[in-house]
């Protein structure tokens, strides 16, 4: 069936093409036209279902109200929550989001740049993977409006929103150590990205602030293409080949689910043969017994700041606003540790 047309609403309601765009465009008080023949031809295109074209839309207003969010992995639920409540953000600005994930795959992140550049989105929400600087700076250099969200390049200007990984990483490793834990393991991806690396550093530091032996060989990196069969026998080698270990801070929430099965296949028990404590939260964390100590990243707060800094970058004082925010974790105590 055949959209209609502008020309066809104005057929219907009896008049030119001109006053129904004026009407549809919220012009109606421009062109002097009554407010009982605007609701009219209101009437006339919602009764036959009118949509307008949003690439004319786009062209005409230079504005497509419709934002790109790219994130790493919509199958992670960290990005999952996030893109979900980017969503319900933008919506109340008015807004629509296309969203991709990059699967940490530096030519697919930047060929989803190209891809929404393309698209004229009137925004761009980023969590980069590496390897991703060129794209985001040629956004910058054509003066686009870009945040990046939970992680960024510090060789670019970028405004960036993520949460505090160093005193979140360090509040969990206190908790550890205030529980009386002194041979800590470090479970960490080898994605050459800052969040690990920030929670790696605050593990060195906060065990060194205490006068704990750093060991090397305590600190495990997965292979991030690793699958769950995988990372679960590398996960279960590392803590066998290290039996004096008695506690392990997963970096992120997917590794401590692959380090929850494998300490369950090793037929250990928590916290009594080896305390957990993992970085981001996870609903498996509350349902697993006895429940695992976990740093929660607070999504709505990152998603709401991200919009506030995306919608002054449109505003025309954008650049007077502070585009920098670090959010504050909570460390979620249950019976792991």
């Amino acid at each position: 069936m055949k959209d209609i047309s502008i020309k066809d609403i104005a057929k219907l309601a009896g008049v030119a093409p001109s006053t129904v765009s004026l009407v549809l465009n919220d012009k109606a008080k421009q062109g002097r036209i009554s407010d009982s023949l605007a609701e009219k031809i209101r009437i006339v295109a919602q009764q036959h279902g009118y949509k307008p074209n949003q690439v004319a839309v786009s062209l005409r207003t230079g504005s497509s109200k419709i934002l790109g969010l790219i994130i790493e992995d919509i199958s992670n639920v960290f990005f999952a929550n996030i893109a979900k409540a980017i969503e319900d953000e933008a919506e109340k600005y008015g807004y629509h989001v296309l969203y991709c994930s990059t699967e940490n795959n530096t030519a697919k992140g930047n060929e989803l740049i190209n891809l929404l550049v393309q698209r004229q989105v009137d925004g761009y929400l980023i969590s980069p993977t590496a390897g991703m600087e060129n794209g985001v700076s040629d956004l910058l250099k054509a003066q686009l409006p870009v945040v990046l969200i939970d992680r960024y390049f510090p060789s670019l200007p970028a405004p960036y929103v993520l949460s505090d990984n160093i005193a979140g990483a360090t509040e969990a490793l206190e908790y550890f150590i205030q529980k009386g834990h002194r041979n800590i393991g470090l479970v960490t991806s080898d994605f050459p990205m800052m969040h690990p690396q920030q929670r790696e550093a605050a593990y060195t530091q906060t065990l060194v602030k205490h006068g704990i032996p750093v060991h090397p060989d305590f600190v495990f990196k997965v292979p991030y293409t690793a699958l769950h069969q995988e990372a679960t026998q590398l996960i279960a080698g590392f803590i066998k080949s290290h039996p004096q270990l008695d506690a392990i801070f997963f970096t992120t929430n997917y590794l401590g689910i692959h380090g929850l099965a494998s300490i369950s296949n090793l037929e250990m028990k928590i916290p009594d043969d080896i305390a957990v404590i993992c970085f981001d939260d996870h609903d498996v964390f509350q349902l697993y017994k006895p429940g695992i100590t976990a740093v929660k990243q607070n999504v709505p707060e990152i998603a709401e700041t991200a919009m506030k800094l995306l919608m002054h970058q449109l505003s025309a004082d954008g650049k007077k606003m502070k585009m920098n925010k670090v959010i504050p974790t909570e460390l979620i105590i249950r019976g792991s540790v």
